[in-house]
């Protein structure tokens, strides 16, 4: 295959989905896809509606807006509008809802000066561009976008941008993903993420077929990557297997992308625990700003303390994160909480189980 629309050829779909129902005759399959672009490309392209009822996909945590809690949220508030920073983000950081009915964008029409960016380049020109303010980032993301971020820092370094810092709230797959297992989920598989594995390699996931019995297939964004990484699961269940398998070979190794690694070593180290929205605190999780680099830490620099916040009680996005339950189980899913009036953070991202549900299946049963 040389052209996307290859990826997305309707009768190889048809026929993929055939071959799952043919091969998916030992009683139910519970299989997690890990990533939020799986999610998406599952509600997008309709792909449950093509696997047999015994092959049951389950959401998990691996969308980046979805798993940030409500304090940290609330810390980067406090620095726009308590310290008077210019606070920037992607685009969907300053919808998530925080603290007192605010969120980025509402602190901003406060008064705070936050500004989305694209890339972190963009956040390093407004430090070069406002030498008398002091900037930060609010940096968020998976293995995916933590390279982008430790190359602004030691730019910055380089510069001498003293105006420059990360409020840092990279997060780790492999971790979170010990906790979902630890955690007692009912799953007997998983879809593994693409671009995060393109990152840190195959290798990590090992442990989760040899430790806790669990296959893992890595697999692409497109509906043949998905639909063949749903097959290729199904066999390895049959089979009593627990292999790690890579169907995304065009770019995922078993390494991964040894530069990003050796970046990401020299600028972050890993936090004690982080509290993920869903998870809870998760020991070894995330990163912050390794000694070298920590005069760039915005949380030691402004001194500013996280403060755990619980969740609106009547969202249920926690739970969606956990695998537990579907977004139509929400009961104020498409109601009271929709992507233009967002409760939770899964209403937020294209990756939210509960956006892509809303955008693609919402009238499906809860069941």
């Amino acid at each position: 295959m040389k052209y996307i629309d290859e990826f997305r050829d309707g009768h190889l779909a048809r026929g993929l989905a055939a071959a799952i129902a043919a091969a998916a005759t030992g009683g139910e399959y519970r299989l997690m896809e890990f990533c939020g672009g799986h999610t998406h490309a599952i509600s997008r392209y309709g792909l449950e509606d093509l696997l047999p009822p015994a092959v049951r996909m389950i959401h998990g945590p691996g969308c980046p807006i979805c798993v940030l809690p409500i304090g940290r949220i609330d810390q980067a508030i406090r620095l726009a509008l308590e310290r008077g920073v210019i606070l920037c983000s992607y685009a969907d950081t300053l919808r998530v809802p925080a603290s007192g009915q605010l969120s980025l964008i509402k602190a901003k029409a406060q008064g705070g000066d936050i500004r989305i960016v694209y890339s972190t380049a963009d956040a390093l020109q407004l430090a070069r561009e406002n030498p008398g303010r002091e900037v930060v980032f609010l940096a968020i993301g998976f293995e995916t976008t933590t390279p982008p971020t430790a190359v602004a820092v030691k730019l910055a370094e380089a510069e001498g941008l003293k105006n420059f810092s990360v409020l840092c709230n990279h997060v780790l797959t492999p971790a979170a993903m010990h906790a979902i297992l630890s955690g007692g989920a009912e799953l007997d598989g998983f879809v593994g993420p693409a671009h995060v594995s393109a990152v840190i390699g195959a290798a990590p996931y090992e442990v989760f077929a040899s430790d806790y019995r669990k296959p893992v297939v890595i697999a692409g964004f497109e509906p043949l990557d998905v639909l063949q990484s749903i097959l290729m699961l199904v066999r390895q269940v049959n089979a009593g297997a627990a292999r790690v398998e890579n169907q995304f070979i065009r770019a995922v190794t078993r390494s991964g992308n040894l530069k990003a690694q050796a970046l990401m070593a020299e600028v972050f180290e890993r936090r004690e625990s982080f509290e993920w929205r869903g998870l809870g605190s998760v020991p070894d999780s995330a990163l912050r700003l390794s000694q070298p680099y920590a005069g760039f830490d915005a949380e030691a620099r402004f001194g500013i303390g996280y403060v755990a916040v619980p969740d609106h009680k009547a969202c249920e996005c926690a739970a969606i994160l956990r695998g537990e339950k579907r977004p139509q189980q929400c009961r104020i899913f498409g109601t009271a909480c929709t992507p233009d009036n967002p409760v939770g953070s899964c209403m937020v991202s294209p990756e939210g189980a509960c956006a892509a549900h809303y955008s693609y299946g919402r009238f499906r049963t809860a069941a």
